[in-house]
């Protein structure tokens, strides 16, 4: 008898054994039961056992059996649909147990004499039951019931073990999902600076794909071509960073891309640390070019409107102190010269004003337009050559349009501002004068109208950034050219509010041909048009 006892302890030991070491080896939580439940059937001499678990809902559901065929699984389900919510071994009982059982046996022919039923408990939680049953007649001990129990409670750690793997991989990809939506670089850095990983907004920006820059160090994927401010990370690690504090760093500069070109970026690496002592550090980059881009817009319009500004406004005050003068006064002509002079500014700086109203409204939302109507722009180009002749005595201004020449459906006094700005563009940008000529062309489906000049041309990369706003050509013959860099800007947008298009064709001293091309049918109402 002792050597009987003996060989049961030990086999249990082994099983216990067995059971350990898979829960820290095995995430398969059906895999673990499984194991379990044919170690407690064996040992407590049993024919088939069940395994169930509590489901969200407070249902249940089998997770493992033994000793059963799969069809025959959905049978013991009667046997957990009365659970009790207690947790406690010691009056843990599932009432009617001994005759569902009988009604079980009697359904599927299979030989189900005895059972023991015990919960098993995580966090003083009911998290399911464990059922061994016996095809002899002999009663279960309380020995038999505590053997059970501790296989119970082996039973309630892998439940336990494996929802804790599957919170923290719940969590994981919750963080993975949140990472890879940020619009913004995210860089996970080892204690050593080597990368852990990148997202794929950092991946897009440096023009390095995730999987390449694993492991490698942090300067040779994040090399900054030009530091404005801040200081290296290499540089700042080295130097002591973070300390206890763990305060971010900050580093703005020119970040050099896989494929050479740079970029302006703002980065601020922030510690995870851990007892004083570094885990990770997290970086999160973002691309700061259209802010310096901004800054510098500001100081470009803030330049270019206080000069604007200012000549007009010096005019108008020195030509008025003038007539205020009695020899002025007694001179006719020389105060209608003064005074055509101060009513032509003062026409100027309105225009002037208009554009950067213009300007407001665009980036506002859209550009204020009158009634559609049907529209000369034949009629509209000469009463814009008539008002520009007397002013251009170095030019010859003429139109060139096909009689006859359809009209088009828009606003009249903006598709006025269109021509008007390029007719002005063409006098201004060709100051040794030349031809200036406005021609028309039309078909079934758009009318075109170009404005020619000889002047000093546009060079071709240039050509699509002068319809941005307050871009002007630098060069020795435009720099002493006035204008604000807005009327190109607004005629685009004028343009693509009656649904059209606008191009340049242009070579250094050659001259430019601007093209505007309007459809003849816009439509009852003009499009709002943004600046994109």
């Amino acid at each position: 008898m002792s050597l009987v006892f003996t060989d049961f302890r030990i086999r249990q030991r082994d099983y216990l054994l067995t059971i350990a070491r898979a829960l820290v080896s095995r995430l398969n939580l059906r895999a673990v039961l499984q194991l379990i439940l044919q170690a407690a059937v064996d040992l407590l001499q049993g024919g088939v056992g069940v395994i169930a678990l509590r489901n969200e809902d407070g249902t249940f559901s089998s997770w493992a059996s033994y000793g059963l065929p799969p069809a025959l699984i959905q049978a013991f389900d009667p046997l957990v649909a009365e659970v009790p919510e207690t947790a406690d071994p010691t009056n843990f009982a599932i009432p009617n147990l001994a005759d569902k059982v009988a009604r079980i046996a009697e359904e599927t022919g299979l030989l189900l004499r005895q059972v023991v039923a015990l919960p098993l408990v995580e966090e003083r939680a009911l998290v399911g039951v464990i059922f061994v049953f016996r095809s002899h007649s002999g009663l279960f001990s309380p020995d038999d019931r505590q053997i059970l129990a501790s296989f119970a409670d082996y039973a309630a750690i892998a439940v336990h073990n494996a929802r804790l793997y599957e919170a923290a991989v719940t969590e994981r990809r919750r963080l993975d999902a949140l990472v890879e939506s940020i619009a913004d670089g995210v860089l996970v850095l080892r204690p050593d600076l080597s990368i852990e990983r990148i997202n794929s907004a950092l991946a897009t920006l440096t023009g390095w794909p995730a999987a390449d820059v694993v492991g490698r160090p942090h300067d040779d994927i994040m090399v900054l071509a030009r530091l404005d401010s801040g200081k290296p990370l290499s540089q700042a690690v080295a130097g002591g960073w973070p300390g206890r504090e763990g305060r971010p760093l900050y580093v703005e500069g020119e970040l050099r891309r896989r494929n050479g070109s740079l970029v302006s970026v703002g980065i601020t690496y922030a510690p995870l640390l851990a007892a004083g002592r570094i885990l990770n550090i997290i970086g999160n980059v973002r691309e700061i070019t259209r802010f310096r881009q901004a800054d510098a817009l500001k100081d470009t319009f803030i330049s270019i409107v206080s000069h604007e500004l200012k000549t007009p406004v010096a005019v108008i005050k020195g030509y008025a102190e003038t007539l205020s003068r009695s020899d002025a006064l007694n001179d006719p002509a020389l105060a209608h010269e003064l005074l055509a002079t101060i009513v032509e500014e003062s026409d100027r700086l309105a225009r002037l004003v208009d554009d950067l109203l213009d300007a407001s409204r665009l980036q506002a939302g859209g550009l204020p337009f009158q009634d559609v109507e049907e529209v000369d722009l034949r009629e509209i180009a000469r009463r814009v050559v008539e008002r520009y002749q007397p002013q251009a005595t170095r030019h010859s201004l003429r139109l060139e349009f096909p009689e006859p020449f359809p009209t088009v459906r828009g606003d009249a006094r903006r598709l006025e501002q269109v021509l008007d700005n390029l007719v002005s563009n063409a006098i201004k940008y060709s100051p040794r004068g030349g031809d200036v000529v406005v021609q028309g062309a039309a078909s079934p489906a758009e009318v075109t109208l170009s404005v020619s000049d000889q002047g000093v041309g546009i060079p071709l990369e240039e050509q699509e950034r002068i319809f941005e706003r307050f871009y002007r050509v630098e060069g020795p013959e435009t720099r002493a050219v006035a204008g604000t860099g807005l009327g190109l800007y607004l005629t685009r947008a004028i343009v693509r509010a009656h649904g059209g298009r606008i191009w340049v064709q242009s070579a250094p001293g050659q001259g430019a041909t601007f093209y505007v091309a309007i459809p003849r049918e816009t439509g009852l109402a003009l499009r709002t048009t943004t600046d994109h």
